[in-house]
């Protein structure tokens, strides 16, 4: 397992999605109710697949759009925190001659966000597969098999953290061995274990 792979969002910074509506909400339960009744996460998931943010807001229902539109406007205040416990992690599989790979669920028109955000993004990583770029998600199994493809990897020899467990589960389901993420120290003793820390 000398190729790591990294999800990103929850793994390396943290996903806030309260703080893109929070301006406009009294609380917490508030924004919640909000994201029950405009079905948020399953809207979103589509930005994901590949649908631009102009279809996304011809999409969403009249009531909710003006407040979904803002999401994209307020999307950087959603990804201001790095998991730092993570990065530490990284880096030090990287130092010790790791391959390291990126590979997120994350729309093709907000990841510029993240990589303002985030500018190590962009240079810790040897390819970083972009589901929405891609125009296919996790944990469909195209997506994992376009990382190993596009780079000249064998399953076996990869390494998968992921905090979704469904997408563990999809990469396991190609060969790939993977670690549910759950916290840094968590995941540093997992590594430990398959002695690669």
């Amino acid at each position: 397992m000398k190729n790591i792979v990294f999800d990103i969002g929850n793994v390396l910074v943290a996903w806030d999605a309260h703080a893109a509506f929070r301006h406009a909400f009294d609380d917490a339960t508030a924004i919640e109710q909000f994201f029950t009744e405009s079905d948020f996460f399953a809207w979103n998931l589509e930005q994901d697949r590949g649908r631009s943010i102009a279809e996304a807001i011809q999409a969403a229902h009249p009531d909710h759009a003006p407040l979904l539109a803002g999401f994209f406007e307020r999307f950087p205040d959603t990804i201001q925190h790095k998991i730092e416990g993570t990065w530490s992690i990284l880096h030090e599989l990287k130092h010790s001659g790791h391959r390291i790979f990126g590979l997120t669920n994350w729309g093709a028109e907000t990841w510029p966000l993240g990589l303002a955000a985030h500018p190590e993004l962009a240079e810790v990583f040897e390819d970083t597969v972009v589901s929405g770029v891609e125009k296919m998600i996790k944990p469909q199994p195209e997506i994992y098999r376009l990382l190993t493809q596009r780079n000249g990897l064998t399953p076996q020899d990869c390494l998968f953290i992921d905090d979704s467990l469904a997408n563990v589960e999809g990469a396991r389901a190609v060969g790939w061995q993977a670690v549910h993420f759950t916290s840094p120290d968590t995941l540093r003793t997992e590594l430990q274990e398959h002695s690669l820390l």
